[in-house]
């Protein structure tokens, strides 16, 4: 095999491995409508991924919230750290590292 036809012979390998890799059908040329395919099942594996995450989040808010409504100490401690509320009788210092 020599030039152009060195190159076809492995573009040919190498599409034919890729067909294998992804389930596509052998019988048929390679076309718009594998390629579509392919684009889609990649978009629903990250779509996939990210309904993973974000019901892992929803999960964790969901303790962390019961937590904050049955806990009276966790309630306050959310309370002074996040709005850096304080009772009457108390003077709040923020230290910032720089």
């Amino acid at each position: 095999l020599f030039g152009n036809e060195l190159n076809t012979h492995y573009f040919n390998k190498a599409i034919n491995k890729f067909k294998e890799k992804y389930g596509l059908d052998m019988s048929k040329n390679f076309t718009n409508q594998d390629l579509l395919r392919l684009k889609l099942r990649k978009e629903l594996h990250k779509l996939e991924e990210e309904k993973a995450f974000y019901l892992k989040e929803i999960e964790k808010d969901s303790k962390n919230l019961n937590e904050l409504l049955t806990n009276p100490k966790t309630l306050e401690k959310f309370a002074r750290e996040k709005y850096l509320m304080k009772k009457d009788n108390e003077d709040i210092f923020v230290i910032v590292n720089e």
